[in-house]
């Protein structure tokens, strides 16, 4: 069994890095210091398959516990995806299947594995408890929380303000996350800012069944390339974990430079120190792209190692520092296809509005020509560009 680490910077840089409160402070330093092995609960519906650098926030948060000897678990809310979180939704969201929510589990289990050692976690899902519940114990649940508590939160009284709808379910979602912590017996709950009703539901009811309330850790939620909105994939504005090399190298270097440490801090390795040695080259008025190339790198180390992480560098700097075209680019089988049917198949875009959008907006060439046409058909041979990083050679 590891020791737990109880060295003060290591105490430090867990209640500090990517946090944005925790809820009581002293009352989690204390434990931490305590030596004693503690229970971090991190919970995610499985409801999209695909994950980016956003969602690995809270991975890496777990990947710090995990280094200072603590049991991590990973609680997969395979149940409770099918209901779907209410948080800061204006509508309810729709329910999904279980067939959908047992593909994208394994999805999601898969690339977690690329953050943190599953062969360190408690791997738990809530279906285990959920699906053997009967009537009476939902009674016995939703006697412990008055319906005043639960409509409190903030997103619930917009909609009631609204004149929206809200299902029954939505109101149950909460109770439901928060009984997961009584199951799990958790010492400390991680997530993001947006799940704080969440966790402290857990906190709540962990003491109404005689058990002590875990800690709340809330972290920082990572905003997307835009620089504006949160990271999402709907909103196009992320760098998801299955990019390319090259393709995460060039969305990193889009980021605003106000960003930079933010990133640093959340998305990479570099220590507590290094991250005060970045700040103060910005300060101190070098070059932002300088660092940005460090960031750049240094996040692609992690998925792709440290050899791809150079390579993508070396084709950056030559494509947009020289106007040349990289000499190494993803193969796709889109031959004969037209040119917004090719740009979803390579997977330049997401959608054919976003690659129509694209074309009429002259962000799209065939070789050095600039695509004017939604009906240009593209041959083998062809190198697709799609705005300034994007490159795909069509087989």
């Amino acid at each position: 069994m590891p020791k737990i680490n109880t060295d003060a910077k290591k105490i430090e840089e867990l209640l500090t890095r990517g946090v944005d409160e925790v809820i009581v402070y002293e009352e989690l330093k204390k434990e931490l210091e305590s030596g004693r092995k503690l229970r971090i609960k991190f919970g995610v519906d499985p409801t999209a398959p695909d994950l980016h650098i956003g969602h690995a926030v809270p991975l890496r948060k777990l990947k710090q516990f995990q280094g200072a000897g603590h049991q991590v678990i990973l609680l997969i809310g395979d149940f409770t995806a099918m209901i779907g979180d209410p948080t800061g939704r204006n509508e309810t969201r729709p329910m999904i299947s279980s067939e959908v929510v047992k593909k994208n589990m394994e999805t999601y289990i898969k690339q977690a594995g690329r953050i943190i050692d599953m062969n360190n976690v408690e791997l738990r899902y809530n279906s285990k408890w959920y699906e053997d519940k009967g009537w009476s114990f939902l009674m016995s649940l939703t006697g412990k929380i008055t319906v005043a508590r639960v409509l409190d939160r903030d997103d619930f009284q917009k909609r009631l303000r609204d004149g929206a709808d809200i299902q029954m379910q939505e109101i149950l979602y909460p109770l439901m996350q928060g009984y997961d912590s009584v199951e799990l017996k958790a010492d400390v709950e991680i997530g993001g800012t947006d799940q704080k009703f969440n966790m402290l539901m857990g906190r709540k009811l962990q003491k109404r069944y005689d058990q002590p309330g875990q800690s709340v850790m809330t972290l920082t939620l990572l905003e997307g390339v835009d620089g504006n909105k949160k990271m999402s994939k709907s909103y196009g504005n992320y760098i998801g974990l299955l990019d390319s090399s090259d393709e995460m190298f060039g969305k990193v270097m889009s980021i605003p430079d106000d960003l930079i440490i933010k990133y640093f801090e959340l998305a990479t390795d570099v220590s507590m120190e290094q991250l005060k040695i970045n700040k103060k080259r910005l300060t101190d008025g070098e070059n932002p792209r300088d660092l940005k190339l460090e960031l750049a790198a240094a996040i692609v180390k992690i998925y792709h190692g440290e050899k791809a992480a150079a390579l993508a560098k070396e084709n950056f700097i030559k494509t947009f520092s020289k106007k040349q075209t990289p000499d190494k680019m993803p193969d796709a089988k889109i031959a004969g296809m037209n040119i917004v049917d090719a740009l979803v198949s390579a997977k330049l875009v997401s959608s054919k509005s976003e690659a129509r959008r694209a074309v009429e907006q002259g962000g799209v060439k065939i070789g050095s020509k600039v695509v004017e046409s939604l009906n240009d058909v593209v041959k083998k041979g062809n190198v697709i560009q799609k705005g300034k990083r994007f490159f795909v050679k069509v087989i």
